[in-house]
């Protein structure tokens, strides 16, 4: 079954935890062994796994993604001005790919899922698609 949920972000680059509602969904749907795709159908934004606990590390990834793409570049050609957003996105990732084990997200201790927001604020559809094994 394919699920959706909104995020709203709030700034023009930002890293928003969407653990909680895959973890819901995976509630709702009662599966207990078997697979999470989590996938964001936009090309300014991404899907990414990492540290949840100390947000000095959303702090330091969007600090040098912003340092490898920097928001103006004279060599840019896009006509919206956001190829920074397209570039941080490709990096990232449009999704992920989650183990489900005894009914719960296999996750480490200090992981979470994140939507990467990279030409906000907007508002973001989140897929999640589960499949049972």
């Amino acid at each position: 079954m394919l699920t959706s949920f909104t995020v709203s972000t709030n700034r023009r680059d930002e890293l928003v935890e969407i653990t909680s509602e895959l973890e819901a969904i995976l509630r709702e749907q009662a599966v207990q062994n078997g697979i999470l795709v989590v996938y964001t159908a936009h090309t300014t934004a991404g899907i990414t796994i990492n540290e949840n606990a100390d947000p000095d590390v959303k702090r330091d990834m969007l600090m040098r993604l912003d340092e490898v793409y920097p928001w103006e570049h004279p060599k840019y050609r896009h006509a919206e001005g956001n190829s920074a957003s397209h570039l941080k996105a490709s990096t990232v990732g449009a999704s992920q790919t989650l183990i489900i084990e005894e009914g719960r997200l296999l996750l480490g201790t200090w992981q979470g899922v994140y939507l990467c927001e990279f030409d906000g604020p907007r508002r973001r559809q989140v897929y999640v698609k589960i499949m049972a094994g």
